[in-house]
């Protein structure tokens, strides 16, 4: 299938933006990458790229054509997994991304178990939030997404949502940690440790604030949940974060319910890209994750 790599080497140069890198990711010449795109364009009739002075640059043939080849490839993805799944092999690989707050402990458990049942089977995790995710699934790269508060488009299939609560997370030594649960009154006498602004949870958290006469003031704001946690063993302050993410770091940190009423929630979602079949262990490897999930939280959808 020597027109697959060669294919591959057009998709390659569209993800570099030159032609001399994507050479250097593949080990082959530039030369060679070269010819390949040429014969590409001689056969189709017509350039793909803009040839610019430090790199290339599709065209609007070129974005047609990258459209065309990674459907492609994600179709004899398919084909190879089935064939194998007929062969007894239980062979094959999942792509996804995941929401940053399942990246310390549930993730790493739901593979483990999965390959548990399947061992042939490779897993490539990403983290990444939900405009990250959406883009992957319509470029091809990932074949599921499971992120937190993904916005509904037309072209992404919702699998299944499943509700999430923001809560307070602080230290065990912390005064409130004796609290079964609080009220974000109770939360503004500490230092704040917040998500930047960017972030699912933050922008809920925001929103709820807003009709409240209390102003969340953080001493420190990150994009990183495990320099938040981290934070919380130097300084006697708290953090919020949804409850899957709300990683105990065995005992030495605890996360708290928020009492007051309206606290935001938001939808942890499965999902995947629209009219894309999925290969047989990309459908068994949701399932799988659908169960888990289930199994801890309530399921919208």
């Amino acid at each position: 299938m020597n027109h697959l790599r060669f294919l591959k080497y057009f998709d390659e140069v569209v993800r570099a933006g030159s032609i001399r890198q994507a050479a250097e990711r593949l080990h082959v010449a530039p030369s060679a990458v070269n010819r390949r795109i040429q014969d590409l364009e001689e056969e189709l009739g017509t350039p793909l790229f803009e040839r610019l002075p430090r790199g290339v640059r599709l065209n609007a043939a070129g974005e047609l054509f990258v459209g065309y080849i990674r459907s492609r490839s994600a179709q004899l993805d398919q084909v190879r997994s089935e064939i194998e799944d007929l062969q007894g092999l239980r062979r094959g690989s999942v792509k996804l991304v995941a929401s940053q707050a399942l990246a310390p402990a549930f993730l790493p458990q739901a593979i483990a178990d999965f390959r548990g049942q399947h061992r042939l089977v490779a897993v490539q995790a990403r983290i990444g939030d939900h405009l990250q995710a959406v883009q992957a699934l319509r470029d091809f790269e990932i074949d599921l997404a499971l992120v937190f508060n993904l916005e509904s488009e037309p072209d992404i299939e919702r699998i299944a949502e499943f509700e999430q609560k923001l809560v307070a997370t602080m230290h065990r030594d912390h005064p409130l940690a004796s609290k079964a649960e609080l009220r974000i009154r109770d939360c503004i006498d500490y230092p704040l440790v917040l998500p930047g602004s960017e972030i699912g949870g933050r922008q809920l958290l925001d929103r709820f604030m807003t009709r409240s006469s209390i102003k969340l003031r953080p001493v420190v704001e990150s994009n990183s949940f495990e320099f938040m946690r981290g934070y919380l063993y130097h300084e006697q302050a708290i953090t919020f974060q949804i409850a899957i993410g709300a990683v105990t770091d065995g005992g030495a940190l605890v996360a708290r319910e928020i009492c007051d009423r309206g606290f935001p929630k938001g939808l942890l979602v499965l999902a995947s890209l629209r009219n894309r079949q999925l290969s047989v262990i990309t459908h068994a490897f949701a399932e799988h994750l659908r169960a888990t999930l289930e199994a801890s939280y309530p399921r919208i959808s």
